[in-house]
């Protein structure tokens, strides 16, 4: 059976793994990944634990996952807000020289929408929509077991999306724009805004509030539902998946809220969009998972 290596590459933890091709971990090392050091440093530091993995040259290639928006044509972050010096380095071709092996690279929550389309929740899907909610928001649209990445490397990069352009404006992101409207973040704000700090911890807690009965908290949840479900025809709009697979920490209080996301997601889209199913995604660790599998969906 094939096996790819996959590295997950955080502004301060990395994590290298050997996958097969039905997405199992064979073998798994992890560090810091000294991202505040520059390139130099992280090469060296991906070198030595790469090679920690056993067998790792019988790998067939190399994926790698990083946070923001990259450049796949190039094999570069075209953004490296968290791994300083490495907007434009030649990440993938560097990757190659150094092992020997086909590299790819990619953001990293593109290569968590890969791991779900092509060996979890959306497997047997031609078209996925992929969406981590957490303390940010992310997408990944994966055709064909491929992801679409774009001339500039945003494809999927949704946080900016605007829902309500009348709203406050947080942060550098649109007036509006969805992360800073539903996002655990955001959940958590609006939360400590009614309640106070010390009785929303996290957006879980507003969930749970909701639940209860709280008419405030079920306002939050409500107006976020609202949101959400016109995010989510928006994106019908544009790319019409077969399936939406939504991750993140947020999930865990889904139960709470999704019900509402796809009831409102069903009132603002046309008719024939109405039956695309959303579903939870399913791998425990679609990011290492993902990152290996970028060599399996360039066909190796």
């Amino acid at each position: 059976m094939k096996t790819y290596i996959g590295i997950d590459l955080g502004g301060t933890n990395v994590r290298v793994a050997r996958v097969d091709e039905t997405g199992k971990v064979l073998a798994q090392v992890k560090g810091p990944s000294y991202g505040q050091e520059g390139p130099a440093k992280v090469m060296a530091n991906l070198e030595e634990m790469v090679r920690e993995i056993p067998d790792w040259n019988e790998a067939e290639g190399i994926g790698v996952g990083v946070p923001g928006p990259v450049d796949t044509k190039a094999g570069s972050m075209v953004l490296s807000t968290n791994l300083p010096g490495f907007a434009g380095y030649p990440f993938a071709s560097e990757m190659q020289k150094q092992f020997g092996m086909p590299a790819f690279l990619d953001n990293d929550a593109n290569v968590a929408g890969l791991a779900e389309a092509l060996v979890g929740a959306g497997k047997g899907y031609s078209t996925v929509f992929y969406l981590t909610m957490s303390t940010g928001i992310g997408g990944a649209l994966i055709v064909n077991g491929r992801t679409v990445s774009g001339k500039h490397g945003f494809g999927g990069e949704v946080a900016n999306i605007i829902i309500d352009r009348d709203r406050e404006k947080v942060n550098y992101l649109n007036a509006g724009a969805v992360e800073n409207e539903c996002s655990g973040t955001a959940i958590t704000r609006k939360g400590r805004a009614v309640f106070g700090s010390d009785a929303i911890p996290h957006a879980g807690a507003v969930f749970d509030l909701a639940a209860s009965g709280n008419e405030k908290a079920q306002e939050i949840v409500k107006t976020m539902e609202e949101d959400m479900g016109q995010f989510f025809a928006t994106v019908g709009c544009v790319c019409d998946p077969d399936i939406y697979v939504l991750g993140g920490g947020m999930m865990k209080s889904a139960d709470k809220f999704l019900p509402g996301i796809i009831e409102n997601y069903k009132k603002f889209s046309h008719e024939a969009l109405r039956d695309t199913p959303f579903v939870i995604s399913k791998l425990d660790e679609p990011g290492i998972i993902g990152a290996a599998m970028l060599p399996k969906s360039a066909g190796l």
